[in-house]
């Protein structure tokens, strides 16, 4: 595990050191998520998924779907029930 020790400049911002982001391919306009619990803070790359990435998911989920007998309507049908039941809370 590589660690450095960083520090917090008067915005809040501090620099990921350049071996970290050479390492991680970070590079300018890199996405990162940043969970903290308690007093530790932990930064994780954004991977956001390609078209092909969408395309496969998409496509293992209509075959899951008609594999279980439901149609584009029955998936409306459940999307609308589960947005209502968020709405009022159950």
């Amino acid at each position: 595990m590589d660690m450095q020790v960083l520090t917090v400049s008067s915005k809040g911002q501090i620099a990921i050191p350049v071996e970290m982001r050479k390492r991680l391919s970070i590079t300018s306009g890199t996405r990162l998520v940043a969970y903290a619990s308690g007093d530790v803070i932990m930064l994780k790359i954004v991977k956001l998924p390609t078209i092909e990435d969408f395309d496969v998911a998409l496509s293992e989920a209509q075959n899951l779907a008609a594999s279980s007998g439901l149609n584009e309507d029955d998936v409306n049908t459940i999307i609308k029930s589960y947005r209502q039941r968020r709405r009022i809370g159950k």
